[in-house]
């Protein structure tokens, strides 16, 4: 945590999050490091689907047509946050922590995370198994972090 934070103050890069299932344990992550205010922008726990609508203006039809737990409800998530964020790279995290919830075809443990720098936007597809909700929930912060460090080499 401590190395991503340095990379990214020593190339001025500034981070933004819109978490769902995470709950804002990644912005947590980064804010409990010293010297995150000069890259920590903006973090948003848009838990429900009506706080995906309402502020981060992800198409109701979208979560209607998808559901929030969806490649195309992440990528509205995470293009969406860099319009209103304006930092360099934006994340995005929609998923299903569990226990419950999780179907055949969205299982518990499935969780979906972009990830914008630039023109360039990546949305992953995770399947966290045999885990607990906040393993899930660490694992995909782990998992996130991983993926910001990735993009600013």
């Amino acid at each position: 945590m401590k190395s991503l934070v340095k990379i990214l103050t020593k190339k001025k890069l500034k981070v933004s999050f819109a978490e769902s299932c995470t709950g804002g344990l990644l912005a947590s992550s980064i804010t409990s490091i010293s010297g995150a205010s000069k890259i920590f922008n903006l973090g948003l726990v848009t838990y429900s689907n009506q706080a995906k609508i309402k502020f981060l203006k992800v198409n109701k039809n979208i979560i209607k047509k998808y559901g929030a737990v969806s490649y195309e409800c992440c990528l509205a998530m995470v293009n969406n946050l860099s319009k209103i964020s304006k930092a360099n790279i934006n994340v995005s995290i929609t998923g299903i922590a569990g226990p419950k919830g999780g179907t055949k075809q969205k299982p518990v443990g499935l969780v979906y995370i972009g990830v914008k720098k630039g023109l360039k936007t990546n949305i992953h597809r995770c399947l966290f198994k045999n885990k607990k909700r906040s393993s899930i929930q660490k694992a995909t912060v782990k998992k996130a972090l991983s993926l910001v460090i990735r993009i600013t080499k």
